[in-house]
């Protein structure tokens, strides 16, 4: 701990003599996390589910809050697809099931937020939490 304080002194003195200015290390990654949140090309007010990692592959998209069966308008869960990714662009926590009808609960999404699911079951029904 001794080591690595005693070095940020050092380093911070360093820049001070030369007298620049260090520039941040993060902003390059932010275009990468902006590029990461545009892949989930979700509509604001919508529930999206992706056939593929990061938003991509088919997307299925609903404004209702709730679905009782995804398979009814979701072509890639009525061809058996599993469901790799989510975007939650509602105002609301969504939470969804491995089954029709709200049954056998598999997770759910806070408003504004999405990710990688595991990817190895289907949506089949959501509803607000």
């Amino acid at each position: 701990m001794r080591r690595i304080r005693s070095f940020a002194v050092v380093a911070a003195a360093f820049v001070a003599a030369l007298g620049a200015v260090p520039t941040a290390t993060a902003a390059p990654a932010a275009p990468a996390e902006s590029s990461s949140l545009v892949a989930y090309n979700c509509a604001p007010g919508h529930f999206c589910i992706y056939s593929d990692w990061n938003g991509g592959g088919t997307r299925c998209q609903w404004s209702q809050s709730s679905k009782a069966n995804t398979a009814d308008d979701c072509s890639f869960i009525r061809r058996g697809q599993n469901v790799r990714s989510v975007w939650n662009g509602t105002g609301h926590r969504v939470q969804y099931y491995t089954q029709t009808n709200y049954q056998a609960r598999a997770g759910s999404t806070p408003a504004g937020a999405g990710g990688n699911l595991q990817g190895n079951y289907q949506i089949r029904s959501f509803r607000p939490q």
